[in-house]
């Protein structure tokens, strides 16, 4: 199979998800007891961020909105053979209802997909597609 999208373009997206992915905000305070902080440790400041760096989701959303309606219709039929939801045999099934989304809605679903970059990698094995040897990619 020879998608409408480029590969390295698909690649791309999965890296960006990755990185979106990756960035899930924590409430992670060390497993400290907040009654038993000793005042000098009150004012340090967590490894960890409070806030997600919207830089990569804003990536990952341009990177959705670049593509045309077919190929963003594309990704979401992917991402469906990657979660099972398609096998690979109901592609047409899956591009039909893929394109019946439309676009929006179809970009809103895969930002909000979890598990986005390993959904969309397992559907293009579904097909013996790969990123592998794509270069460098970020």
């Amino acid at each position: 199979m020879d998608p409408l999208t480029p590969l390295e373009t698909l690649c791309r997206i999965i890296l960006r998800a990755r990185e979106f992915e990756a960035q899930t905000p924590s409430d992670y305070d060390g497993g400290e007891d907040p009654d038993n902080i000793d005042d000098e440790e009150e004012g340090s400041l967590s490894v960890l961020e409070d806030e997600v760096n919207t830089g990569v989701e804003d990536e990952l959303r341009t990177a959705l909105d670049d593509l045309g309606d077919d190929q963003v219709a594309e990704v979401l039929a992917f991402c469906w053979v990657g979660q099972g939801t398609y096998d690979a045999g109901d592609w047409a099934e899956a591009m039909e209802e893929a394109t019946d989304e439309g676009r929006e809605g179809a970009i809103d679903e895969l930002m909000d997909m979890p598990m986005l970059a390993s959904v969309l990698e397992a559907g293009l094995a579904a097909f013996d597609l790969s990123c592998d040897g794509i270069g460098d990619l970020s």
